[in-house]
């Protein structure tokens, strides 16, 4: 299925990701439904056009009608939901996701997953520091990475659909990766990012900090204003891959306080030389 917009797009989960996806598909005059937890969310989206049709219930019709499903679900949420409903999705139906880790529910989901019915899973590389579907835009996929983590099991049928939809949102660079190779890539780029901000927010509760900080503290947490049920949950399902990170990091930190405790000059300038080399590697083109 190359998506075109006669196909009809449900996106399960109607927040911030859930909400940019459906701005940013509405552009191309898809029809685009959701199904959410709130009443509110859907008349939010209602009323500013992001949606055609929604539901707080497992609408049978609503569901059945999707070709295309996106599911902005918590990990637990999103395979719970598949164990129940899998039944209501249209035969020929293929879904896709928006989560952060990959091994933990993409073979788990194959598995469970009728036959008729295929899941391409991705993950979209952006976010902010807010939650809701009034805080979505489709601003934050511009200049950002768009992952799509196949396995054997999927088409390349599904596989070129899920690509496409990529660039459809407006991503930057849209890639492959497998479901292993992303959760150990997301363990350092993401998660220990995330583990570094927290702890830098933490570690120093003195009071009135806010008042004398410059930009570059905010800079470095600006990830530190966290969904914790999110994250935690996320930080678990990927544990081994995360721990091999935190550890790396450990030992180059130590590597940097020893340096700094012998006042080797040479060797800390060293390190801040290939430390700049490799972030100019990182500025989005």
């Amino acid at each position: 299925m190359i998506v075109d917009v006669s196909q009809k797009i449900l996106i399960v989960g109607l927040g911030l990701l859930g909400g940019s996806y459906a701005r940013a598909l509405k552009r191309f005059g898809f029809h685009i439904s959701a199904i959410t937890k709130e009443q509110s969310s859907i008349d939010y989206a209602l009323r500013e056009g992001l949606i055609d049709e929604g539901s707080t219930e497992l609408d049978a019709k609503i569901i059945g009608s999707a070709d295309l499903v996106i599911f902005a679900l918590y990990p637990h949420v999103f395979v719970e939901w598949i164990e129940q409903n899998q039944n209501l999705l249209k035969s020929g139906a293929i879904i896709t996701d928006v989560t952060g880790v990959k091994r933990s529910i993409v073979y788990k989901i194959q598995d469970i997953l009728r036959d008729d019915v295929e899941f391409i899973a991705a993950h979209p590389m952006a976010g902010r520091e807010v939650s809701g579907v009034e805080n979505s835009t489709d601003k934050i996929f511009q200049g950002a990475n768009y992952i799509v983590t196949p396995t054997n099991k999927n088409t390349d049928e599904a596989i070129n659909t899920c690509l496409e939809l990529g660039k459809l949102l407006g991503f930057s660079n849209v890639t492959t990766l497998s479901p292993e190779e992303h959760d150990e890539m997301i363990g350092f780029l993401s998660q220990l990012t995330h583990c570094i901000a927290i702890t830098l927010m933490t570690c120093n509760d003195k009071e009135d900090m806010e008042k004398f900080t410059g930009d570059s503290f905010r800079d470095l947490t600006r990830i530190a204003r966290i969904n914790d049920q999110m994250w935690s949950e996320l930080f678990v399902a990927n544990k081994d891959a995360l721990l091999e990170q935190m550890d790396l990091f450990i030992d180059k930190f130590n590597e940097l306080k020893n340096m700094l405790q012998a006042e080797d000059i040479v060797g800390m300038r060293k390190m801040m030389r290939h430390s700049t080399e490799r972030r100019a590697l990182f500025d989005k083109k």
